[in-house]
């Protein structure tokens, strides 16, 4: 019982200590073709489709979308693989 018991427990803080790493990061991306006002929704969606993707919030102005994220589901490649696959590439604003 006590072999189970340490199992158990081991188990435990190893799922607690992947989440305990996560980390929740904010990015720009530069976006390009966005020509009309319907643009920052479809660009938007695309973000908040990528797993781990928490907010995006998208400028039709700035040419911009500021990703929030779960570093730990997403990266950077899969946010910008996700708006160029949508017809708009982006990339991290520098």
């Amino acid at each position: 019982m006590s072999k189970l018991l340490a199992c158990a427990a081991i188990a435990v803080s190893v799922l607690a200590s992947s989440t305990a790493f996560a980390a929740e990061k904010i990015i720009t991306l530069a976006v390009k073709n966005m020509y009309c006002a319907d643009c920052p929704f479809i660009v938007r969606k695309s973000l908040e489709a990528v797993p781990g993707v928490t907010k995006a919030v998208v400028s039709y102005m700035d040419k911009t979308a500021v990703v929030t994220y779960d570093d730990t589901r997403a990266d950077v490649a899969a946010l910008t693989r996700a708006t160029t696959e949508a017809g708009y590439p982006s990339a991290p604003r520098s």
